[in-house]
């Protein structure tokens, strides 16, 4: 009996083929990793619903006060309340008071450092969204304040340089695959 290696198995995701038809894709009969122990799962446990994302879109562009987000989004009071609600729990916004001139005390709701750092896969669902239900076309680019090229996002490596696709694999934690022991 020996176990699986992480540099030994190799995985490619079917979304970085983009020129090669699906049938040309090796079958996968099951995810490599369980939902248990899958980052990505759990993400999309905590995030992943309609409102959640649009909140936290809007959230991305800068909106904080509860009557800004409804009015945004014309989402029901009671479900932005819940959603609000779950992100404050999750560690993803704050409730925080606020108070403009001598009116009564508010609350918004900003981003924390782990809710601003959804912006990067946000950037990235932008993207895909741009090439393929925008056809290419986006209502907002991101651009260096420094040089005023274009930015967007791309996998590098560990010293910053640009991936290649046919250079990506997948390892896989021996500790989170579903093949922890091969007879």
């Amino acid at each position: 009996m020996s176990y699986l290696e992480p540099s030994t198995s190799r995985f490619v995701f079917a979304t970085q083929i983009v020129s090669t038809p699906m049938t040309d894709i090796p079958l996968k009969r099951r995810s490599p990793v369980s939902l248990r122990d899958c980052n990505l799962s759990k993400s999309f446990e905590l995030i992943g619903d309609r409102w959640t994302l649009l909140i936290l879109r809007s959230a991305l562009y800068g909106l904080r006060r509860f009557d800004d987000f409804q009015a945004d989004l014309d989402v029901p009071r009671s479900v932005l309340s819940n959603r609000l609600a779950g992100l404050v729990d999750s560690g993803i916004m704050e409730r925080r008071e606020y108070r403009e001139g001598r009116q009564r005390a508010r609350i918004e709701y900003p981003l924390t450092r782990m809710g601003q750092a959804l912006g990067l896969p946000f950037m990235a669902m932008a993207a895909w969204g741009d090439k393929w239900l925008g056809d290419g076309t986006s209502p907002l680019t991101l651009r260096s304040k420094s040089t005023g090229q274009r930015l967007s996002v791309v996998l590098v490596d560990e010293r910053g340089k640009r991936a290649i696709k046919s250079d990506i694999e997948q390892v896989i934690d021996v500790k989170a695959s579903r093949k922890k022991q091969v007879r």
